[in-house]
């Protein structure tokens, strides 16, 4: 009781301060660095007159507004209830992934902003809607490394966890496309394996000897795997738009949307062939369901844009369905059994493996590329060989788009483990291991919830997304 009441009174200290403290900051940041960029400035009526626009329709908003709007849903609504399959935690996976996400864009458009977009005359930053995109894209390999500890670690945590995610990913983002020059429109090696290990790497810090505690909190009940299928859904639906958010305007954009709207449909399938052959009865596994069924997504980020192909696209699918659904049933407990990794929502099996699926495929398609199915001018857009890069051969980028995986993997690891080691300190309100997966460790609850918590009857082993459930005949 001491324990629990020490870290309330924490809580309730250090999250407002950290809060307040952090939004000022910004605040005076963003007076300082950021502007409007030249087409969402007033002074695009004289741009248009200068450059020869006739049309408000040339502004690039028009272009990306749509699919800036499904990614923004994708982080705040399909990331959210994607992880409310917990019985007792969906106040925390909607609300916390609500606050992280809000706190990590604005240090995103300036972490991005400085690496990427800072005009050495004025020392400004010049923002648009692409800015947002980039940003929501930097905090999906946050939101990623929270499904790891969910229900483990408190508000404030995820906001430091947060903090350094965002920084190592504008660090590693620079060198995997400005100085390696890799393409990874769909982020599967700079947003997936980066977040994927980045999470991976936390949780095995902050490994909880004792979480059997709270046992009891970590299966779901019917009407919270409806609500994480929600999460599913709006993911399943907008990835196209991720994947194709921030290509080139035209066959490029077009391309990656058909690649990955194909390469989901095959990793349905199956997932929920894979899922069904698991169990002895032949009944399907939720959790399966609920995650493997985007493997394919993750996996089509690097060469969405690529001349995969369309039965390509549905031959990444299939073994996405396969891999990831596989992961769920034996690689899971062999992680948390063995390298001691209690991963919530098994973020290895949707994201830091399918990353890497997908960083290997665009290696291989892009050393594969020829002139014959690009065209020469097709070559050099889509991998865009201009300037400095004006020389490179397809071998070459391939080499680098796999180096690249190799730069997302390190930044992950190493950088997860120095973050974890931060988190470790015992200043961060975290809650007791039998506290774990419950949200009244941080949220005013209905009043009926409270009442009746006690009475609620231990829900057997069931969507625990670490441990595989055995079922007899």
């Amino acid at each position: 009781d001491t324990d629990c009441s020490f870290r309330n009174t924490n809580i309730r200290l250090t999250l407002p301060v950290v809060c307040f403290v952090w939004q000022i900051a910004m605040i005076i940041l963003f007076g300082v660095f950021i502007r409007y960029d030249e087409e969402s400035d007033t002074h695009w009526v004289e741009t248009k007159a200068h450059d020869n626009i006739t049309s408000d329709i040339e502004n690039d908003f028009y272009f990306r507004y749509p699919s800036f709007q499904d990614v923004h849903v994708m982080i705040f609504v399909g990331f959210g209830f994607l992880m409310t399959f917990l019985k007792r935690y969906s106040f925390g996976a909607v609300g916390f992934n609500f606050l992280i996400a809000s706190f990590g864009l604005q240090w995103a458009l300036l972490m991005q902003g400085w690496f990427h977009s800072l005009d050495p005359q004025t020392g400004k930053i010049f923002i648009g809607v692409e800015s947002l995109i980039n940003a929501d894209f930097c905090v999906a390999g946050c939101l990623i490394a929270y499904g790891a500890v969910l229900g483990k670690v408190s508000p404030v945590q995820l906001l430091v966890m947060t903090l350094f995610g965002v920084t190592l990913f504008a660090v590693e983002e620079y060198i995997i496309l400005n100085l390696l020059h890799a393409r990874d429109a769909g982020g599967s090696m700079v947003i997936h394996t980066f977040g994927g290990y980045y999470g991976l790497a936390i949780s095995r810090v902050l490994y909880r000897p004792n979480l059997h505690q709270s046992k009891r909190m970590q299966g779901s009940v019917y009407h919270s795997d409806t609500f994480a299928m929600i999460g599913t859904l709006f993911l399943w639906m907008f990835w196209p738009s991720f994947n194709s958010a921030i290509t080139d305007h035209g066959d490029g954009q077009h391309r990656a949307v058909i690649n990955t709207y194909l390469c989901l449909a095959s990793t349905v399938l199956t997932t929920v062939a894979i899922s069904s052959l698991s169990q002895k009865t032949g009944k399907l596994d939720m959790v399966h369901i609920q995650n493997s069924t985007l493997a394919g997504g993750v996996a089509l980020g690097t060469a969405a844009e690529f001349m995969i192909s369309p039965y390509g696209a549905l031959i990444v699918g299939f073994f996405c369905g396969i891999i990831s659904t596989m992961g769920y049933i034996f690689i899971s407990p062999f992680l948390e059994k063995t390298l001691k990794i209690q991963d919530t929502c098994g973020i290895h099996n949707l994201h830091a493996m399918p990353g890497v699926i997908g960083g290997i495929v665009g290696a291989i398609t892009a050393a594969a590329a020829s002139e014959s199915v690009y065209g020469k001018q097709g070559l050099i857009n889509t991998f865009d060989f201009t300037g400095d890069f004006k020389d490179r051969t397809v071998l070459t980028q391939g080499g680098y788009q796999a180096a690249g995986m190799c730069v997302s993997i390190v930044f992950g690891v190493v950088g997860g483990a120095i973050v974890g080691s931060i988190l470790k300190l015992p200043i961060w309100g975290d809650p007791a291991d039998e506290n774990c997966f419950d949200d009244e460790v941080y949220w005013e609850l209905p009043d009926e919830e409270e009442e009746h918590q006690e009475s609620i009857p231990p829900i057997l082993e069931y969507n625990n997304h670490m441990i595989h459930k055995q079922q007899d005949l």
